[in-house]
């Protein structure tokens, strides 16, 4: 970075949260039209940075008709409001060997939304801590019969699959406390690598997405997870640290697609925890931008207290909020996926 603001370098400064379906998409949710307004006025001093996402008075506390409108949108309660489906089930692998970035959140209201809006999906936890599961108020005490089976005693998925209450869409394969042995016991395994890929192939109904909630590593778990996708979704923290292990993931994924899977591709990178107050989420946008360029989702998820709130309660931002920023920026992320997929056949 040279130290200018990107609005003095002439950079594109994209909305931070504010994907908006084109005009022609005809799906009418419109809710960019109550994101934060990027600042477009250069600083008044050379020295004064000023982020473009400094939202006014007017929009840190938005009119509770707005964010009435955006819950409706996003619960959907009618069940008029549709996302495209893809032509084909999409399976994508939310992975980052970095812990704490947004993978498991990230997994569930993505999952939600989409659910919420005509598409049937899927989410197995493949994380030894449950957090996906929990998320999805999904039980998976010791002794429910979770993923852990499909991996070492080949039970049927659909055999451990649940139905997520309240979300008639929706399905999750929960993770135990059994999972965190997996990892020792595969290694003898057959095939150890194909386990999972061949346990969702078998499963009897068909999804429009698969979401698959990765560890936070690169071990055998993680290495399922990658045969078993077409995609990899790579969250990514808007701060330094979560850019340091990313070549090392890269490098993984790109082993993975030689040796075992080759049509797996990258298709999506999502900036989570976005801090508006700081320059650093600027400059981290800009170098994820410039270096992935189109997979980098318009949406940004900002930190939100509603996100980190909601787990608490089994629930996801989607449905615990739906009118607070976060579950805004996750519809949005989530309506663009969609929309991405059926520019691509549904298929990365």
């Amino acid at each position: 970075m040279n130290g200018l603001h990107p609005a003095e370098q002439g950079v594109p400064q994209p909305r931070v949260g504010g994907y908006e379906p084109s005009a022609s998409a005809g799906y009418g949710y419109g809710p960019s039209s109550t994101s934060a307004t990027p600042v477009s006025a250069a600083p008044s001093h050379p020295d004064e940075h000023v982020s473009r996402e400094t939202p006014g008075a007017d929009e840190d506390d938005p009119p509770l008709a707005m964010e009435a409108l955006r819950a409706v949108q996003i619960l959907n309660p009618s069940g008029e409001i549709i996302m495209p489906r893809p032509d084909h089930p999409r399976v994508i692998c939310v992975a980052n060997q970095k812990g704490g970035v947004g993978k498991t959140t990230t997994t569930v209201n993505l999952a939600v939304a989409l659910a919420l809006h005509g598409n049937r999906v899927l989410v197995v936890d493949l994380d030894p801590q449950g957090n996906a599961s929990t998320g999805l108020n999904v039980p998976h005490h010791a002794g429910v019969p979770d993923v852990y089976d499909c991996l070492i005693d080949n039970v049927p998925l659909a055999e451990v699959a649940q139905q997520v209450e309240g979300i008639p869409n929706l399905f999750c394969v929960p993770a135990t406390i059994d999972l965190a042995g997996a990892e020792i016991e595969l290694v003898s395994v057959v095939a150890r690598e194909s386990r999972l890929s061949r346990a969702i192939s078998g499963h009897p109904e068909k999804f429009d997405y698969v979401f698959i909630d990765c560890p936070p590593s690169l071990g055998l778990l993680t290495v399922n997870a990658l045969c078993a996708a077409q995609e990899v979704l790579i969250p990514i923290q808007c701060e330094y640290y979560a850019l340091e292990g990313l070549n090392q993931l890269i490098n993984n994924i790109n082993l993975v697609r030689q040796h075992l899977n080759p049509t797996l591709d990258v298709s999506t990178i999502l900036l989570t925890m976005y801090d508006r107050r700081t320059r650093l989420a600027d400059a981290v946008e800009q170098d994820v931008r410039n270096h992935f360029g189109t997979k980098v989702l318009n949406a940004v998820i900002p930190r939100n207290v509603r996100v980190s709130e909601a787990p608490s309660y089994g629930q996801s931002v989607m449905t615990y909020d739906p009118g607070s920023r976060g579950a805004t920026s996750y519809f949005e992320a989530a309506l663009e996926i969609a929309m991405r997929g059926v520019n691509t056949g549904g298929t990365a």
